[in-house]
């Protein structure tokens, strides 16, 4: 629960000490009073996250307090108190600028709901604000930002293996920035000065993919018009990059893991080996271990990449790093195309903060970029989002109701929880495996029982 200092603003002295002790007891800070004057000159002097006003009160009414709140501090939220729940009384509150109303009598785990919303709000608005200067502000390592915990291991971690030669596999959905992971080693190691090289294992076929990274020799198949320096060597002395290494065709591992033991590659075509000095890193979104017992992958290159191993966080996982990503990629795009769009609103904020982003970092760089172009404003509404990230709701699993001829086995239930974690993280089943705190093993054998060895 997120703590903050409640004013509490009721002529009823009996209700000022209720609520009082009410919301001290779940940790909140608390001051009363039953004048709204009085609590209007205290805000002056004060610090306050919310003001819990009354409506009907002599002198200044809860209405005019809220409208003089909003007017001098327009990022304390105010929720009104009132025992006449009309929609023209919330309609005029909402109108004076309340935050929220809540209508006596009312149910007191209602009220620290209310209350919390509130703070979470003005928290969020406070972030907002602060946006831009939080993006100059944070700690850039190369191309990477973000501040969660989840970000900073990994700057960490980059700074402590970037001088050293070993092999480092970088792990992590589609999308979470395992390239800018792999360039910001090349660029923090001795390696700096020398190519970074970077191949995508899925995007070639079989016989290229062989070409690209070991050479091959004029006339070494059809099309070889011209003798081709492979990777490998137009990397020399300094780093290749091999993403998506889970989709590496079953014949070209041992090829692989040859060279990465030898030192040496031998072209397409070619009777002569010829040696290379290359730090290999390697990317991946697909569970290696599990291929390993599919038998879609060597175990003994797997070791041989894996001296090193990081792992991308997902971006749902970096909580407040959204907005700062956001923010970064509307500087951009703005700067870029030339519009004036400066910040993102309140009501975007929290629709970023609550979508789940499958597609992660580049899916936001895409839905930011979609809102820049459509923006009609200083800032990015929610209109201007892409359609899916303004409907989305938060989807809960279900199991059965309460018919007992409906209710389901503990099997079941876990079968069906298993496949839905599965699913929400896009099959990626390392992270399924640390989520529902199972081994890989353990896993891989559940998921053969339910019949989907494969995905």
């Amino acid at each position: 629960m997120m703590v903050g200092r409640i004013l509490i603003v009721d002529d009823d002295q009996n209700m000022c000490e209720m609520l009082e002790n009410y919301l001290r007891d779940k940790g909140f800070e608390t001051s009363w009073y039953t004048v709204a004057e009085e609590a209007f000159s205290v805000l002056k002097r004060e610090k306050v996250d919310v003001v819990l006003t009354d409506l009907q009160m002599s002198g200044m009414n809860g209405i005019d307090l809220c409208d003089r709140v909003v007017k001098n501090w327009s990022d304390i939220p105010v929720v009104v108190m009132t025992a006449f729940g009309s929609m023209e009384t919330a309609v005029t509150a909402l109108r004076a600028g309340a935050y929220d109303f809540i209508t006596k009598p009312f149910e007191l785990d209602m009220l620290t709901f209310t209350l919390e919303r509130a703070l979470n709000h003005r928290s969020l608005q406070g972030k907002v604000k602060k946006l831009s200067k939080l993006v100059e502000q944070s700690k850039r390592f190369e191309k990477l930002l973000g501040e969660s915990p989840p970000m900073q291991k990994i700057f960490d971690l980059i700074a402590r293996v970037a001088d050293s030669e070993s092999s480092v596999l970088v792990m992590g959905e589609s999308g979470t920035g395992k390239e800018l992971v792999a360039h910001a080693l090349h660029q923090k190691s001795r390696r700096h000065a020398a190519p970074f090289v970077t191949v995508n294992c899925a995007a070639l076929p079989e016989m290229l993919l062989e070409s690209e990274l070991f050479g091959h020799t004029k006339g070494a198949f059809t099309d070889a018009k011209a003798e081709r320096k492979g990777l490998f060597l137009q990397a020399d002395k300094g780093t290749l990059f091999l993403d998506e290494m889970g989709a590496l065709p079953l014949i070209l591992q041992p090829k692989l893991l040859r060279a990465l033991e030898e030192h040496c590659v031998r072209p397409v075509g070619s009777d002569k080996e010829v040696l290379f000095n290359v730090r290999l890193i390697a990317g991946t979104n697909t569970d290696l271990e599990s291929a390993i017992e599919e038998g879609l992958f060597r175990e003994d290159l797997f070791f041989r990449i894996n001296v090193i191993q990081l792992e991308m966080p997902p971006l749902r996982s970096r909580g407040s790093d959204i907005l700062l990503l956001a923010q970064f990629f509307l500087e951009h795009f703005a700067d870029q195309s030339g519009k004036h769009v400066a910040k993102i609103s309140h009501s975007v904020a929290q629709k970023l903060l609550s979508y789940h982003w499958p597609g992660n970092v580049r899916e936001l760089r895409n839905a930011i970029e979609h809102a820049t172009v459509l923006a009609r404003y200083e800032q990015i509404t929610v209109e201007d989002l892409p359609e899916k990230i303004q409907t989305y709701r938060n989807s809960h699993i279900i199991f059965g109701d309460n018919n007992p001829s409906e209710l389901l086995s503990m099997e079941e239930v876990e079968r069906r929880y298993i496949l839905h974690v599965l699913k929400t993280v896009e099959e990626n089943r390392t992270l399924a495996a640390q989520i529902l705190r199972l081994d890989r093993k353990t896993l891989y054998r559940k998921l053969c029982q339910y019949g989907k060895t494969k995905g």
